[in-house]
């Protein structure tokens, strides 16, 4: 008993160790059809699909949309609050109504300015994102590929024993 747990802990510490297993325990699995299947059906949960991919693309789209909505309504609540200010301002000279509007335009384009950098930014982070993913999904579809290439030629060798042996036999005896 202690030596199961022995070697347990070894492969718990060893990684050569667990991949020269499983190298050793693969070609075993993939001959029982049950095994196989567990296998595939464990790797396609993992695997994101073309749906996943595309609520991803729609909710990006929507945070975007939702950001643009947000500032819009920024900048029109400055606007009118400008305008307001302008309005109890007509007392004042024309100089400081110049002054006051010059700095509100400036706030204005530094209000612009700050928004378009933050979407610029946030761009840059879904784009690198939904890069990263896709880069997931290109390596999850290409193991994929690897194991469904590895069972086709099991299957192929398993229907060309089945085959040939009793054509073998017949001929030899």
């Amino acid at each position: 008993m202690s030596t199961g747990r022995q070697l347990l802990e070894e492969l718990k510490k060893d990684e050569e160790l667990r991949r020269a297993l499983a190298e050793e325990l693969l070609p075993e699995a993939l001959r029982h059809r049950e095994l196989r299947r567990a296998m595939l059906l464990a790797i396609s949960r993992e695997v994101a699909t073309k749906e996943d991919i595309e609520s991803l693309k729609k909710a990006t789209k929507e945070d975007i949309e939702s950001l643009k909505r947000a500032t819009k309504e920024d900048i029109e609540s400055l606007k009118r609050a400008t305008r307001e200010d302008i309005e109890g301002l007509k007392k004042v000279t024309k100089e400081d109504i110049e002054s006051l509007k010059k700095a509100t335009e400036e706030d204005i384009e530094s209000l612009k300015k700050a928004t378009k950098e933050d979407m610029e930014k946030l761009e840059a982070e879904l784009k690198t994102y939904v890069d990263a993913r896709i880069n997931d999904v290109n390596i999850r579809i290409s193991d994929l590929y690897g194991i469904m290439k590895a069972s086709l030629v099991a299957i192929v060798v398993t229907l060309a024993s089945t085959i040939l042996v009793p054509l073998i036999l017949r001929i030899f005896f």
